[in-house]
């Protein structure tokens, strides 16, 4: 006790006037979690990050740190009682971030712990030698951010309750006397507590809990604010994802209905489907588009022809490809005239094409964000909407689906999506995936049947478009060497056939050309 007393003087000292009125926020840095605890974790508080085993309690972490040092200017220090440096180093190797880097200049300082049996036995327990390694990390670099990982291991020996919350409230109160907003992992324990021990939950004023499950051989990683004194903050689970950069989480409040309104229009690609938009010819800009049918209807074509109308205004237009690479992708297109390469070389066009099924929805978002940001474009594509399907439940796929359209509307992008439809579907809307209160343009393209089921040709009608008057009722869609056409039923029997095709009637003369 006379340790306690002595060294918890010496720290009074040197700790500044902490304002208790005002609850003041440390920034992370991580992108989305500051938006989820509404600015940040506590400042010059304690935050317990609790989780199982690669869950990525250790990397948040060290990306608390990094983004401290490298975006708000403020040093930190890692203290570690598992990892070596070496194997810290090791541990970010493959990412982009630069620990090492920030290391040998003095803006982190990694500490590594070992702990001897006699460390952590309850008769002998003191945490005085502890405390004086870490108040000489600090203050070596001018620490503001420390990181504890894991609070668990100079805790092992303490089995008295009473005890040990004495002593994990002195470390709290000592750290939050030094002014240095801490993190301090755990892991969790029997009965539903949120660490071994069970105590630190109700001591820390933030606690974070990370969640790293496998459903259906897919993994997905989920984050949760389990409390957080003195501030509002997002209560739901929300995905995150490790990648490249980082840690990395993805709020559906991210986005939302604050996006401004407009009455300009963007061309379809196709002056027959323009006209079909009454006065208006065309797309509102920085909406969303729907295109649903069965195969083979020319979902892919119309989204095509979409692409290559914006390229030719000068726009950047990126293509998502779930089901064609884009070696595919581009001769079928020039079998109907629609001509990638020139546009690919201009740096107007991208095409990038993956398998759903190589990673989880959060990860397909994330590279959504990543490819944004860095391609700006005006127009995007995702043809079809429906292969994600296979990589979550209904709940999960119109929350992507949500967050993906709330991150293209607020930043102006007119976008298209192609919705497969079962070819056993009796009802031909069927395509919509649970969105249509989304989008705002849908049209639906499906097989017609002529001269008594002798020949089959498609047919294309708008079934809403939000703010525009439009044409409903059915044309036919001819896809040719020239190009895309929309016809009206009335007139395709015999005004869109040249004349000199009219001098014998029968069944072929009165088909669709090509």
């Amino acid at each position: 006790m006379r340790a306690k007393h002595y060294y918890m003087a010496k720290t009074t000292k040197t700790a500044k006037a902490f304002d208790h009125n005002q609850q003041q926020k440390c920034p992370t840095g991580i992108k989305g979690l500051d938006e989820i605890t509404k600015g940040g974790f506590p400042r010059n508080r304690t935050t317990l990050v609790c989780g199982g085993a690669g869950s990525g309690k250790t990397l948040l972490g060290i990306d608390f740190l990094i983004r401290g040092a490298s975006d708000f200017n403020e040093p930190g220090v890692f203290m570690s009682f598992e990892e070596t440096q070496d194997e810290l180093y090791k541990d970010v190797a493959s990412l982009n971030l630069d620990l090492k880097g920030l290391v040998s200049r003095g803006k982190i300082f990694l500490e590594h712990v070992v702990l001897e049996r006699k460390d952590v036995q309850e008769t002998d327990f003191n945490l005085e030698g502890l405390l004086v390694r870490l108040e000489q990390a600090i203050d070596s670099i001018g620490a503001k951010r420390v990181v504890l990982d894991s609070l668990e291991s100079p805790f092992a020996g303490i089995s008295d309750a009473g005890i040990l919350r004495l002593e994990i409230k002195r470390l709290f109160r000592w750290l939050k006397e030094k002014q240095v907003t801490t993190i301090v992992t755990g892991e969790p324990g029997q009965g539903g507590s949120y660490t071994r021990h069970g105590l630190e939950e109700f001591i820390s004023d933030c606690i974070i809990l990370l969640d790293n499950r496998v459903k259906e051989q897919i993994a997905i990683r989920r984050i949760r604010i389990v409390k957080y004194r003195g501030s509002n903050h997002g209560t739901n689970e929300y995905p995150f994802v490790i990648d490249d950069d980082g840690l990395s989480v993805i709020p559906i409040t991210s986005a939302g209905l604050d996006q401004p309104g407009t009455a300009k229009k963007v061309s379809t690609g196709i002056p027959s489907l323009d006209k079909m938009f009454k006065g208006t010819q065309g797309y509102t800009r920085g909406s969303t588009v729907l295109a649903s049918g069965t195969a083979g209807t020319g979902k892919t074509s119309l989204a095509a022809a979409f692409a290559i109308a914006s390229c030719k205004r000068g726009e950047h237009c990126l293509f998502l490809s779930y089901e064609e690479s884009s070696g595919q992708l581009i001769p079928n297109m020039g079998a109907i005239g629609i001509h990638f390469e020139p546009w690919i070389k201009k740096g107007l066009l991208k095409i990038v094409s993956t398998r759903p099924s190589f990673f989880g929805l959060e990860m397909h978002l994330l590279d959504l964000y990543k490819l944004v940001d860095s391609f700006k474009p005006k127009a995007v594509v995702i043809d079809p909407l429906t292969s994600l399907i296979g990589e979550g439940d209904q709940r999960e796929i119109r929350s992507m689906i949500t967050r993906m359209i709330d991150l293209l509307k607020s930043r102006g992008i007119t976008t298209f999506f192609t919705s497969l439809v079962s070819s056993s579907a009796e009802n031909d809307t069927s395509g919509e995936m649970g969105v249509s209160s989304l989008i705002d343009t849908w049209i639906v393209v499906r097989e017609l049947e002529e001269n008594a089921g002798k020949k089959r040709t498609r047919g294309l009608f708008i079934v809403k478009s939000r703010g525009t008057g439009h044409d409903s009722d059915i044309h036919k869609l001819i896809l040719s060497d020239d190009g895309i056409d929309l016809v009206s039923m009335d007139s395709a029997t015999f005004a869109h056939q040249p004349k000199k095709t009219l001098k014998r009637v029968t069944p072929e003369s009165l088909g669709i050309s090509k």
